[in-house]
């Protein structure tokens, strides 16, 4: 479902140039679950931008579910973003004065959804997480493992075929954790791709592939039996 080939990414920083991302080529098929681990400045989060249509690539092409996206315009990039990928980060990112359901509804509003609509599935994404009855509360009145829970649903909500989670448990204590790292796996039990950006190999056990980079360059990518979380 995802096809790099050579892509690179430079920044400017005063009279160098730093390479982030410098000449990565990988394919994640539909329905896997990769993490994506490396020190600070490994270029993880270079490649999370890129693959999340939020950057665009210096050179080299990226496909995703066939379509060429490395060069779309911004408004275009906008519409894949909002069609076919869901975003899960370390802080949640939900608007503190709105409720759980108005924060999952967000993003079908930028959709065209009609509210009768938006109310029907967010209500069902946010059962799928187990939060249905929480729906009427704001972030302040949640825990940060309900809040994730509610920044998951959001990402859900409009059937994504990729989640991509940026730290999403950096955050969280041990236990909650856990449970986060569980419902990914049960997400993507039913077929949903998930890639994971993490840099504790605690939580990269739990995925069945993980790409390895460091000064840009993908290292490793190792395929394991993934643990299940409890």
């Amino acid at each position: 479902m995802i096809a790099v080939e050579g892509l690179s990414r430079r920044y400017r920083m005063g009279p160098q140039t730093v390479h982030a991302l410098d000449g990565v080529t990988v394919a994640i098929r539909r329905g896997e679950f990769v993490a994506v681990m490396g020190p600070s400045g490994s270029g993880k989060s270079t490649f999370m931008n890129l693959l999340g249509c939020l950057d665009r690539p210096d050179s080299g092409r990226y496909r995703l579910d066939g379509q060429e996206v490395a060069g779309l315009s911004s408004d275009a990039l906008a519409a894949v973003r909002n069609r076919s990928i869901g975003f899960v980060f370390q802080s949640f990112n939900l608007l503190p004065r709105q409720t759980a359901l108005d924060n999952v509804m967000l993003p079908m509003v930028y959709a065209g959804v009609g509210h009768a609509r938006r109310v029907e599935r967010a209500l069902a994404a946010l059962d799928s997480v187990g939060l249905r009855e929480r729906a009427r509360h704001r972030p302040t009145q949640l825990s940060g493992g309900q809040q994730q829970r509610v920044a998951i649903a959001r990402a859900l909500v409009n059937d994504p075929l990729l989640l991509l989670a940026d730290e999403p448990t950096g955050a969280l204590d041990t236990a909650t954790s856990l449970e986060i790292i569980g419902l990914f796996q049960r997400l993507n039990r039913r077929g949903i791709t998930v890639v994971l950006v993490t840099h504790e190999p605690e939580v990269a056990r739990f995925a069945g592939r993980v790409l390895q980079f460091r000064d840009g360059r993908l290292l490793d990518d190792l395929r394991q039996e993934p643990e299940v979380a409890p």
